[in-house]
């Protein structure tokens, strides 16, 4: 955040695409768990991923009664999100996937299995005392008006940015991107209210010599920023002032990426 002054402030939020390398272990780790709770509710899933180049590892800690074929998750969670060729840097059917895979340790699981209510107390009949729960962190968030998703303006915004990216890609309205990509949204604040989006970055992976500033930029402000803020937050930009302000790619290209890049 930076104050401008007493009541005006400048906000900026990030969103990755679904082939950012955090992104990606995000995704394989969510399949894992989803996996495991389909067959198995009461399973239990400490589930770790890492990437790097033409490598995927998953380790952690995972107690169930079902089998989870993860190697087989992590393949098609990459085809899914378009690492499907080698070509771009990353191929879901070439790659290295390393499983790490133990129980939950039994020091861990009698605190799970049995809440310290219900041992202290075995006539405790209370539901909610009898569900133990290991040492993970707590998130916290809070909701907001300032969007129809109850999530803050600029966060929002860079999520959608993100979404689109990847739709245009894989419908091939733009051809030429690939997976990688994140987006940054900054939005000017007056009395704690949202009133204009003053600046957008966004970097995407392309194919080789794509130029950025006659070709790449034109593309993803016609496909991917227009549409967006004009769908939901036309009050809050005009072309004249937000296009000046409009980045793609400001390190001057961005073909290796995914796993391979970052």
């Amino acid at each position: 955040m930076e104050r401008l002054s007493e009541n005006e402030y400048l906000f900026t939020s990030e969103s990755v695409t679904e082939g950012h390398p955090d992104k990606i272990c995000d995704q394989i780790s969510d399949g894992v768990l989803d996996a495991v709770m389909t067959d198995d509710p009461g399973g239990r899933v400490a589930c770790e991923c890492l990437t790097n180049t033409g490598l995927v590892v998953v380790a952690g800690e995972i107690s169930t009664e079902t089998y989870v074929d993860i190697p087989t998750i992590v393949r098609e969670t990459l085809n899914r999100i378009g690492y499907d060729r080698a070509k771009y840097g990353f191929d879901a059917h070439t790659c290295a996937v390393i499983t790490a895979i133990d129980e939950q340790s039994p020091d861990i699981a009698q605190g799970v299995d049995n809440a310290y209510e219900l041992r202290t107390d075995p006539n405790d009949d209370d539901e909610l005392d009898q569900a133990g729960a290991g040492d993970q962190g707590m998130m916290f968030g809070y909701a907001t008006r300032e969007t129809r998703t109850l999530m803050p303006m600029p966060i929002q915004i860079a999520h959608t940015l993100a979404k689109r990216l990847a739709e245009v890609r894989k419908a091939g309205v733009v051809p030429y991107l690939r997976p990688d990509g994140k987006t940054q949204v900054t939005v000017r604040y007056e009395n704690d209210r949202p009133v204009e989006v003053v600046k957008v970055l966004i970097s995407a992976q392309h194919a080789p010599d794509i130029d950025g500033e006659t070709l790449i930029k034109p593309d993803l402000w016609e496909h991917v920023v227009e549409p967006v803020l004009h769908e939901g937050y036309a009050e809050l930009f005009t072309e004249k002032e937000l296009l000046p302000n409009f980045l793609v790619n400001p390190t001057g290209k961005f073909e290796i990426g995914g796993p391979m890049g970052d």
